[in-house]
């Protein structure tokens, strides 16, 4: 590890002000970024500690949720307001991995984690155009079990690994941003980049910006949500396929339905084509696994995972039909 210097800011503007863009970086529970800078793929020249910024979670005035971007996710996951109202989040929150690192990790930091590509972490022995571009992508023809099948490029094939941002995802979440130019607000749909021809890009923040919060609005769908996550191993592991889903029925027909994937792409992957599909339907395990459908005709698999559609259209529906009641 290269050396760095270390300051601790005690509020946002001090932060703001620490900050150099081009040479620095924030610091939250530091749970992803310090393992990157253990690996050496990432050298900042500076930290900033922003673990003492707010922490809050509180109502807003329309009656959704304003979370700070320090808060732990242990705390978020346990917070009555979350689990009452938005029970994907929790559920996302403590599938996402150990409750030591759940004690470590925030909101703000969760949000930033970069993939867990074996083949991004292996600096001394890979090409990755994600950790250095133009370098190549040796996962396209390597072990590709973990990797998208929505949205990928001939540059790369690595997936996003948070279990929250999916949750977020299909919540229709918003990232709360500052900077010395002042604040911006972005949906985490569009926060989140495929990779294109620029992988090593992966979100739309801006040089210095710091997040300082995540702002969830109200919705039935919201209050009748779930998160299920199919991995390899019940303990500690990434997604090989998630979905994060919200449904609301009235009259006997689906009025309202969010749906995200996780495990799929490089960012949470929102399945507006299966949400499209059900919206004014009767909500039957027949109509989900047809909406499942529509949203995978899109795939675009790979020797290691051409699995991944079959797993995503039955957990897809398995979580659907839990919300509805129709779970045979």
């Amino acid at each position: 590890m290269r050396t760095f210097d270390y300051r601790r800011a005690a509020h946002q503007a001090e932060a703001l002000a620490l900050v150099k863009a081009d040479q620095s970086r924030y610091l939250g529970g530091g749970t992803n970024l310090v393992d990157l800078m253990r690996q050496n793929i990432e050298a900042p020249a500076a930290l900033i500690d922003v673990s003492r910024l707010p922490a809050t979670i509180e109502d807003t005035p329309n009656g959704g949720l304003l979370i700070g971007a320090a808060a732990r996710n242990s705390a978020v996951a346990a917070h009555p307001a979350v689990r009452t109202r938005y029970p994907m989040l929790s559920r996302a929150l403590l599938a996402g991995a150990s409750a030591q690192i759940r004690n470590m990790a925030t909101v703000g930091g969760n949000i930033l984690q970069r993939t867990r590509c074996a083949y991004f972490y292996d600096a001394a022995g890979s090409r990755c155009n994600k950790r250095e571009a133009g370098a190549g992508c040796d996962a396209i023809t390597g072990f590709n079990r973990y990797h998208a099948i929505f949205g990928a490029s001939e540059h790369c094939i690595a997936t996003h690994p948070s279990d929250m941002c999916v949750a977020l995802a299909a919540l229709d979440a918003t990232v709360h941003l500052a900077s010395g130019d002042g604040e911006r607000r972005v949906a985490l749909l569009d926060f989140h980049r495929l990779p294109g021809d620029h992988p090593e890009i992966d979100t739309a923040l801006r040089p210095g910006e710091l997040i300082t919060a995540i702002e969830l609005a109200s919705s039935p769908a919201a209050a009748n949500s779930a998160y299920r996550k199919v991995r390899d191993r019940s303990s500690y592991a990434f997604a090989l396929v998630s979905v994060a889903a919200g449904l609301e029925i009235a009259a006997g027909k689906i009025k309202d339905v969010r749906i995200a994937l996780g495990g799929v792409a490089a960012k949470p992957w929102r399945a507006t084509r299966a949400e499209e599909s059900l919206r004014g339907q009767a909500p039957t395990r027949e109509r989900f696994l047809a909406a499942a459908d529509a949203e995978l005709a899109g795939a675009k698999t790979y020797e290691g995972n051409a699995f991944k559609v079959e797993l995503a259209k039955r957990t897809i529906a398995a979580v659907l039909g839990e919300l509805s009641g129709d779970d045979a």
